[in-house]
């Protein structure tokens, strides 16, 4: 069961205790206040010029360089209709989106572990950094210095910064350009996934054909105004990091109290290892607590960070478990 399939969930364990509690995705527990913006109209394309602006502020680039798409997701599915590629290595393992997205395209797509980083020779390198689910992240010189390879052989290098808010000094899009495209994610960091918000950093080539894609009107009006918002709140962003870290910190050492083994993670998410996971995976969905299993990797789960009324329950699940 993938993150984030809570109506798979309910009907698989239809006797569980309801709230459920979803720690399947890494999204913030403690939302930046939501605005429906006016639904009655369609968006002033001046509005998505601000929030695209703002978005480059907060990312420490030019306006310019920034496009608002309909969520990270649908980027990284668009983007391998945008570029011509016969070769892609994706880092991994990571979120199957970007192996879907070019295979659907017709691209040769292999699976390289960060290990082999300096033996990467495709087209197109897709890094997730902070990596998505094990939380590797590498650091932005050596990103520099991968774009510079794929440069040099005429090559792309793809950048899934949808966690790096919680690490905003490991961002390249600055550097964003030829070469070098980066994607960004609004909905985790800011704890409003449901906005479907994200955006493309890239040269003006790139984002011309995207933009010819996403027409006039690439996101919601509700997503236009609470970004807008969001970006500019420094003072709410570092409260976030802070609390984030702590309560990850707390995460690790519940689960490491409860027989887990902590493999990695960022402060959304932690990665732990079991030696009876599919046990305390069904345990958990047994006490309405959803968490991310893989099929790939017996022993994994991911969890999410509880919010303020989860962590009574997720405690009492887990010695229930034990």
């Amino acid at each position: 069961m993938d993150g984030g399939r809570l109506e798979a969930a309910r009907r698989a364990f239809p006797a569980a205790p309801t709230p459920w509690i979803d720690l399947s995705t890494g999204v913030n527990p403690r939302a930046w206040r939501a605005s429906t913006g006016d639904a009655t109209r369609l968006p002033d394309p001046a509005a998505t010029a601000s929030l695209e602006a703002a978005a480059a502020a907060s990312f420490g680039c030019r306006p310019e360089q920034v496009a608002a798409v309909a969520g990270a997701d649908m980027a990284l599915r668009l983007l391998p209709r945008l570029l011509s590629a016969a070769t892609v290595a994706v880092l991994s393992p990571t979120y199957t989106g970007h192996r879907e997205g070019w295979r659907a395209a017709g691209a040769a797509v292999r699976e390289v572990a960060h290990a082999d980083l300096a033996f990467l020779d495709a087209d197109v390198v897709v890094v997730v950094n902070p990596n998505n689910p094990d939380g590797v992240l590498l650091t932005a010189s050596q990103v520099r210095s991968l774009a510079a390879r794929q440069r040099a052989r005429n090559g792309w290098l793809i950048v899934d910064e949808s966690f790096i808010d919680v690490a905003p000094d490991h961002s390249v899009a600055p550097a964003a350009g030829e070469g070098l495209i980066v994607l960004r994610s609004f909905g985790k960091f800011y704890g409003l996934p449901g906005l479907r918000l994200g955006f493309v950093v890239a040269g003006s080539e790139i984002l011309s054909a995207l933009r010819a894609v996403t027409g006039e009107w690439p996101v919601a009006a509700g997503a236009i105004t609470s970004a807008t918002a969001a970006y500019g709140d420094t003072a709410w962003q570092a409260a976030s990091r802070a609390r984030l870290g702590s309560d990850a910190a707390r995460l690790d050492r519940l689960l490491i109290k409860h027989g887990f083994e902590i493999l990695g993670g960022t402060p959304l998410f932690r990665l732990a290892a079991h030696a009876d996971a599919e046990r305390m995976f069904v345990g958990l969905a047994r006490a309405g607590i959803l968490v991310r299993p893989f099929a790939d990797h017996k022993s994994w789960l991911r969890f999410g960070i509880p919010g303020p009324r989860a962590w009574k329950r997720l405690r009492l699940a887990l010695e229930i478990c034990v």
